[in-house]
């Protein structure tokens, strides 16, 4: 009788605690849900944030096609992206490209249609001028978009010229950069799916 006495007291415990797990866990969604219902409001009530201006927005709303419509002016060689480089991408890519610890940038031309094909700026990537578009959007990863014009033009030219595609003293511009042709150039082609767009 004692045993069963012990079991109940038990059971109850048991019971009681799953009880207040659950009101804990409805507590905490009803409170997220509250905070997402308020959060329009929170700007106003903390003065947080603001409303983007056309400048912002301008900013980021670039979009270069491989055509290279939309370059801005300016202009970079690898001789001056070197320094770029080493001190904005050397810690992701490597000092030379290959390192990593992220996704290398240089080798591996000729190596797609092998067995351990290796996916590069130089081997894969098919437009210059969207490479440009990528540092300039993207990089670096923990400050995208802090690169001016000129740099973007010489850290491209600099990752070229680690592949092997143009010399260090190559000037790359928005009149340059659609001219060069990548290796891959040819190995894409174009979707013709009648919901992807035009083609640039």
């Amino acid at each position: 009788m004692r045993r069963f006495e012990s079991r109940c007291r038990v059971q109850h415990a048991r019971g009681r605690r799953y009880v207040a797990v659950a009101a804990v866990g409805w507590i905490v969604a009803f409170c997220l849900f509250h905070f997402e219902l308020r959060a329009s409001e929170q700007g106003a009530v903390y003065g947080l944030g603001r409303a983007a201006a056309d400048a912002d927005i301008r900013k980021y709303d670039v979009f270069i096609p491989p055509s290279g419509a939309n370059l801005p002016p300016g202009s970079g060689t690898a001789e001056k992206g070197k320094a770029i480089y080493a001190a904005q991408c050397a810690r992701c890519h490597g000092a030379t490209g290959r390192e990593g610890p992220e996704e290398p940038l240089v080798g591996g031309i000729g190596s797609l249609t092998t067995a351990k094909p290796q996916k590069t700026v130089g081997s894969y990537w098919p437009y210059a001028t969207t490479l440009w578009d990528y540092v300039n959007r993207a990089m670096p990863f923990d400050r995208p978009g802090m690169l001016p014009p000129d740099d973007v033009y010489a850290v491209t030219a600099y990752v070229l010229q680690l592949n092997g595609i143009v010399s260090a003293a190559d000037v790359l511009d928005a009149n340059s950069l659609p001219k060069i042709k990548m290796p891959n150039r040819d190995g894409f082609v174009p979707d013709a799916r009648p919901d992807t767009g035009k083609k640039h």
